[in-house]
């Protein structure tokens, strides 16, 4: 249907666009809602960003402990963190550096004091970025279809499935699991599946994601909306960066239980 444009044909590219005829309506009714150059907002995103970013990184240090492979070319794990993380070229070195000295176990004397010093740098890390979520969504507007008490409980329901999510997943791995040990080479006997990793894959991240959108929803803030989603995004990436390792890590104990039988 391209016969009545003179000039270039209809996959002649960007050109042939007249972006003055383009409905602004959605953008200018989102920008109503989101500022994303609010300091608040900006300081939400760095620190949803960076922290996945720091614990697998930080905890890249006890690979070496597990026997994982990092050097170019020596497995599945290399060419899934060459995938997905390549943008994170600097991380990877810094992983490296740290993998080749195991600074952190040496620094605390034992990989377990060295995976409690971290899980509680994490923890205090999540406490700052729930802050800058908090703060975030209160310095915007709200959105007055979602300002009312049925959209209030949804919001209350998602934060009590979260809260499960996440507490259940607590129990079961235990302070080092949850934190992990397994790339220190504290390992469990095998990978847990029960409850509630038996109907949910990663179900503390996605826990937390619920408990994201049940606070925007119950603050009735698009902000919150908005940056749920980066958590989310950001929570599927750390997957992709983590899984390798951990499946790399539990592969090769089954391995070397089945040579000692």
């Amino acid at each position: 249907m391209c016969s009545s444009l003179a000039g270039p044909d209809c996959c002649g590219g960007l050109d042939n666009i007249d972006f003055r005829q383009a409905d602004l309506c959605v953008m200018n009714w989102l920008l109503g809602y989101v500022d994303p150059s609010d300091p608040y907002f900006v300081a939400a995103v760095l620190t949803i960003a960076f922290n996945p970013l720091f614990w697998n990184v930080a905890s890249l240090e006890g690979w070496k402990r597990a026997g994982g492979p990092w050097s170019c070319g020596r497995g599945f794990a290399e060419a899934e963190l060459r995938t997905s993380c390549d943008h994170l070229e600097g991380a990877r070195r810094v992983a490296r550096w740290e993998q080749k000295t195991r600074k952190l176990s040496r620094a605390f004397g034992s990989p377990y004091l060295a995976c409690y010093a971290l899980g509680g740098a994490i923890v205090l890390l999540n406490v700052l970025r729930s802050h800058c979520f908090t703060q975030a969504m209160l310095s915007q507007p709200r959105m007055h279809s979602l300002d009312n008490p049925t959209a209030y409980l949804v919001g209350l329901a998602l934060l009590a499935v979260g809260g499960v999510l996440v507490l259940s997943s607590f129990f079961a791995l235990g302070f080092t699991g949850t934190f992990l040990g397994d790339y220190f080479g504290i390992l469990k006997e095998a990978r847990v599946t029960t409850f509630p990793f038996n109907i949910l894959d990663n179900p503390m991240y996605w826990g937390s994601t619920a408990n994201y959108l049940g606070w925007a929803v119950m603050h009735a803030s698009p902000a919150g909306l908005g940056l749920t989603a980066v958590v989310a995004l950001v929570y599927v990436i750390a997957i992709l960066y983590e899984e390798p390792f951990t499946a790399e890590i539990y592969r090769r104990k089954s391995s070397q239980l089945r040579k000692r039988s």
